[in-house]
């Protein structure tokens, strides 16, 4: 058959199978009509270096953009000059807080200054020997005969310039402001909440307005980044694990609609902080410069059940060593925690001496330097025994810190409403309570109940930890519920009473950081749960960096940790520096991981949905209840 022929027999075969189409039509019977392609709607893609990440706290602020190795640190405090030349001088404390000046301080800081030195003793080096006895007396006795040896009679050093009186200062510079000149000194943050107080610049508008010159401030100057210029960039703000709504909101309004930023999102620091050590699942230690924050992480959701946030940190430890340092006859002896650079002296002085190594033992000579301003250099001996042991120990038994009268531990709490947000969790709570009193009308009845029920409207997406089986726990009941177990609606009084006695002694403990990890886990939901986080414990914050805390915290939790679990648990593991990494940048590295994932597309709050929607956006965005 020739080529000719062919293609006239296929052009015969297609005009048949027209015909037959044709007939198929004239019977009714049409051809399927295939649906027009619907074109994907375009995800806007996000730039990462037009991408800020801010990680406030209480003593440095962390931020920079998205794409940066590393963030800049600036110290997270301001100086502002004063209006009036009759206007006195304030400064904000920063080693001294409430609680320590009570007639029963000092009494309870040698109870657990006794407690830490039992532990200490109780516990054999690592060769199987006992620790050789120091009194702190031995080093009294060296310590007193010393006088200071002068260096240079020139530190070099100078007070921060501000004879072109500038309005304020912040950082390094406001930190070295002369205390003679006309500036008073603020750090807005403490203990993971703006520092709202009722002293000088003590208001919440006063320090709102410090956090936004401080920030922009560090995106002008330090990231060059032209503040008219924030309508390009978007903001990932990082916030504690127990937050106060209104301080995020009102933080929140101040990105968006002050500062300007195009859209935020919202996210946890333990979350952030699993994100930037790698892990998908962990019991997150958060040890931070005045508190200390633990939470189990699964997933990227924190169970809000195991939220503790403990009223103490780093800087506590810096006073309980120089407590312990001034009766080991310490030789700096002008030295005040009333002084901000003493006070700085002391930080470093912790960060170089204290350690949680038992086998290091016995008396040892130090030396350090003090440098100020318009002062000689001067160079001091100093021999110290258990003192760098027992300071960082505090954080295991913070009756050491000698705080009375003061919570020490906080739990996550339902909030107060919003007036703004019609459909927060109040509404929820009351939908939710009439829904289960319909239900049980109905099983008395016997008549079958309707879908919706039991809390099946709030398990619609979101994270199966939080929502479902929880869902009273999402819909508003107060982690402390979880201590005590859930509140039945038909409980008697006395028995409400007796389980809101049961929270409020548990808050006004003072848990030691062992307990407190052990607390968190106990609180997972599972057992599967329980033995993940006893296998991925993570350490993060500038708080618990003292050589030998990763095998000291490990030891502590392996002996305290429930016996059904040793034979679960493989190997608990604690790990203080993922990947290498400085535990105090773990956090905003995982902010910057946060901006990079395709899941963060739906978290964002847009300038414009803020200015119609307000708080209920973070409601609807927040990769957490609200």
């Amino acid at each position: 058959m020739t080529q000719a022929e062919r293609e006239h027999e296929n052009e015969k075969e297609k005009d048949k199978e027209r015909e037959k189409d044709k007939e198929k039509e004239q019977r009714g019977v049409k051809r399927p009509i295939v649906p027009p392609a619907v074109p994907e709607p375009l995800q806007e893609q996000i730039q990462t270096n037009f991408v800020v990440v801010i990680h406030p706290g209480s003593q440095s602020l962390r931020i920079g953009r998205a794409t940066d190795t590393l963030p800049v640190t600036v110290p997270h405090v301001i100086a502002r000059r004063h209006k009036l030349p009759s206007q006195s001088r304030y400064e904000d404390p920063r080693l001294i807080r409430e609680g320590l000046n009570r007639p029963d301080s000092g009494e309870q800081r040698q109870n657990g200054l006794k407690m830490v030195d039992q532990a200490i003793w109780s516990k054999k080096m690592s060769n199987g020997a006992r620790r050789t006895p120091v009194s702190a007396e031995q080093a009294r006795v060296y310590n007193r005969q010393i006088r200071p040896a002068v260096l240079d009679p020139n530190s070099r050093l100078k007070w921060t310039n501000t004879t072109h009186q500038p309005e304020y200062l912040v950082g390094d510079e406001a930190l070295h402001v002369n205390p003679t000149d006309c500036y008073s000194i603020h750090w807005p943050i403490c203990r993971g909440q703006l520092n709202v107080h009722t002293g000088p610049g003590g208001s919440l508008s006063a320090v709102l307005a410090d956090v936004e010159t401080i920030w922009s401030h560090a995106i002008q100057k330090l990231l060059e980044i032209p503040l008219k210029d924030l309508k390009y960039y978007r903001c990932i703000l990082l916030v504690p694990d127990i937050y106060n709504r209104q301080h995020v909101k009102e933080v929140v309004n101040m990105l968006l609609v002050k500062m300007g930023f195009s859209a935020i999102v919202v996210h946890q620091e333990s979350v952030c902080a699993t994100f930037g050590s790698g892990l998908s699942s962990a019991c997150v230690v958060d040890v931070g410069d005045q508190k200390t924050s633990v939470c189990c992480v699964e997933d990227g959701v924190s169970h809000r059940n195991s939220r503790l946030c403990l009223a103490y940190g780093g800087s506590d430890v810096t006073r309980c060593f120089f407590w312990l340092m001034q009766r080991a006859g310490f030789p700096y002896r002008e030295c005040q925690l009333t002084n901000r650079l003493d006070c700085m002296l002391l930080q470093q002085l912790k960060e170089t001496f204290c350690h949680l190594d038992q086998d290091i033992c016995g008396m040892q000579d130090h030396e350090f330097r003090s440098r100020f301003p318009d002062s000689p250099v001067l160079l001091y001996q100093l021999r110290l025994g258990d003192e760098k042991l027992q300071a960082p120990m505090a954080l295991f038994y913070p009756a050491a810190f000698g705080i009375v009268g003061q919570k020490m531990t906080t739990l996550q709490h339902r909030s107060q409403g919003d007036p703004e947000d019609p459909h927060d969790e109040h509404y929820l709570l009351s939908t939710q309570s009439k829904q289960d009193q319909s239900s049980r009308a109905m099983e008395r009845k016997g008549l079958p109940k309707p879908p919706g029920f039991e809390g099946e409207s709030s398990s619609q997406g979101g994270d199966p930890s939080e929502r479902g089986s929880h869902a009273q726990e999402e819909l508003g009941h107060s982690q402390a519920d979880c201590l005590v177990g859930g509140t039945d609606p038909e409980e008697t009084p006395s028995v409400l009473l007796s389980r809101k006695s049961a929270v409020t002694q548990f808050e006004g403990k003072a848990l030691g950081l062992d307990k407190a990890v052990l607390h968190s886990i106990d609180c997972c939901a599972s057992d599967e749960t329980k033995r993940k986080m006893y296998s991925s414990i993570l350490v993060v914050g500038g708080g618990l960096l003292f050589h030998g805390a990763q095998e000291f915290l490990q030891h502590r939790i392996l002996n305290k940790m429930p016996p059904s679990f040793r034979r679960l648990v493989e190997n608990v593991e604690v790990i203080t520096r993922p990947k290498d990494m400085d535990p105090r940048l773990t956090a905003w590295k995982g902010g910057a991981v946060l901006a990079c994932l395709d899941t963060t597309q739906e978290l964002w709050i847009h300038q414009r949905e803020w200015h119609r929607f307000g708080a209920r956006m973070l409601r609807e965005r927040a990769a957490f209840v609200w």
